[in-house]
């Protein structure tokens, strides 16, 4: 099977304040599999995680010079340039937070919210959707006769599943992941290793982790960034 790079990043470099945090970083990322970024806490992991969907604009003293180029629709687009859609974007690349960040509302609801915010209104297709992501998330045969409640009612390990599902609903490219299993104990980290892994097939996979055993477990590629720099550690599996 012929290996495909989803993401280039070209001489990123990134600062808070006037403070930088990353320096002309250059990395490709490969289509459909799972990259890990390792290194020391408060070096900017995060922070680079954000720039790939362009969550970090409307921070006040933000700055970033480079670029990224994403292959949508079967050619590279830099997502920087004037005119390109980051609400559009941002339906691409989903990110998970390190924890669980449920609505206040039912499952079902937090799952079908961005369709909502999308304007999908078709409840038939809103509901067909709603189930295929909590499939998708290994969620839904827990879930399925208990929609109506809310969806900070589930466990630790359900509710980061019930996030995930919430970022598959709208078929994304890409999904970031800050420390997905930080705060879970380790069956339900477990559980999220297992579904990360099988997502690989549909989606392309950006994972800050700061557990090395995982990382050796089910990463493709791993990258360190120390020192505001981005540098290849080896391959993963």
């Amino acid at each position: 099977m012929r290996i495909q790079t989803k993401i280039r990043i070209n001489r990123l470099s990134f600062s808070y304040g006037g403070i930088p945090v990353l320096e002309d970083v250059n990395a490709e990322f490969r289509e459909n599999s799972i990259t890990a970024i390792i290194g020391p806490s408060g070096h900017g992991k995060s922070t680079f995680l954000s720039t790939i969907n362009r969550l970090w604009e409307g921070i006040p003293g933000a700055s970033m010079s480079g670029n990224i180029e994403i292959c949508f629709d079967d050619r590279f687009q830099d997502i920087y340039a004037s005119g390109f859609d980051a609400v559009m974007l941002r339906r691409k690349a989903g990110l998970i937070f390190q924890t669980p960040n449920p609505l206040p509302m039912s499952i079902e609801k937090n799952v079908a919210f961005p369709l909502r915010l999308n304007g999908i209104k078709d409840r038939d297709l809103v509901q067909d959707r709603v189930r295929g992501a909590l499939e998708q998330a290994y969620l839904w045969d827990e879930v399925k006769d208990r929609l109506g409640d809310a969806g900070n009612s589930l466990s630790g390990g359900q509710q980061q599943r019930l996030c995930i599902a919430r970022a598959l609903v709208l078929d994304p490219e890409i999904l970031l992941l800050d420390e997905p299993t930080s705060s879970l104990d380790p069956l339900a980290c477990e559980m999220i290793e297992d579904l990360l892994l099988s997502l690989k097939n549909k989606c392309t996979l950006v994972m800050v982790s700061h557990y090395q055993e995982q990382v050796e477990r089910i990463s493709d590629e791993i990258f360190q960034l120390a020192s505001r720099r981005l540098s290849p550690v080896k391959n993963g599996r």
